[in-house]
């Protein structure tokens, strides 16, 4: 199959590795000197050479910012059966774009990034393939994310943005509240280091990414579970409530167990 991946980034570049010994592939990015970190693949810079090219599939893996602008200009350099494919983890604006491309299309998010992830171990990681695709695009997918070692989930695109708001919104902005209120130690604990660490890799994401993700629609509801914990445990503290504690904690060894 021959593959256009859009964007030489971390994630494209990583997609380049793993499909470029099966497959065709070709990696376009406006930012030739982004491609020096790809390789055993074509490199483009200019949309002309994608017509020549004719790819099978598209594969956006630009930011988020730019992932629909990103399809809206590679658009007439492909015929029209070629596949489109994302993995954003946001995908507002997705399910209206494909409805209009007359394209077929596949959806996934891999839930897993360079920052806190390793590429080369995915094992315990885990991706997200959204059911309203095609049925040759989705079957491709999960053949690739299983043979990487991934545990797959199906869920609608509604059903995504909801796992997100639970799985993304809340460790975000537990890591944005501890960020802000937080001091610098002179001798930190474990505990509070290990915090750190999270927070400064959350704070190496782009600001778009992590504003798109926080503004989903399904958020608030989560947030307000976190408020609600938290004012909870503020008034346990407060009035030295040991027994009211007991069972805060034992609330939350239960809620953090393996099930």
């Amino acid at each position: 199959m021959k593959i256009l991946i859009l964007g030489a980034g971390k994630m494209g570049s990583f997609f380049c590795d793993v499909l470029s010994f099966d497959h065709d592939v070709a990696v376009y990015d406006r930012e030739p000197e982004r491609l020096r970190f790809t390789y055993n693949c074509r490199r483009f810079s200019q949309l002309d050479e994608v017509d020549e090219f004719d790819p099978d599939m598209v594969l956006n893996a630009a930011t988020v910012k730019y992932t629909l602008d990103a399809f809206r200009q590679v658009l007439p350099h492909i015929r029209p059966g070629a596949m489109l494919a994302d993995i954003a983890s946001v995908k507002a604006g997705l399910p209206e774009f494909y409805a209009s491309s007359g394209h077929p299309f596949v959806s996934t998010h891999p839930m897993f990034g360079p920052t806190f992830a390793s590429l080369s171990s995915l094992s315990s990681e885990n991706a997200i393939i959204i059911s309203e695709g095609d049925a040759l695009g989705i079957a491709f997918f999960e053949s690739l994310y299983r043979r990487l070692g991934l545990h797959v989930e199906t869920y609608t695109f509604e059903g995504h943005d909801k796992t997100i708001a639970y799985s993304l919104s809340v460790p975000f902005a537990s890591s944005l509240v501890f960020g802000s209120a937080m001091k610098h130690q002179p001798a930190p604990g474990t505990t509070f280091k290990r915090h750190l660490a999270i927070a400064k890799g959350l704070m190496s994401e782009d600001d778009f990414l992590l504003s798109e993700i926080l503004f989903n629609k399904e958020s608030i509801a989560q947030l307000d579970r976190i408020s609600d914990a938290l004012s909870e445990l503020r008034g346990i503290i407060a009035a030295r409530d040991s027994e009211a504690m007991a069972g805060f904690l034992e609330r939350v060894r239960h809620n953090i167990s393996t099930p």
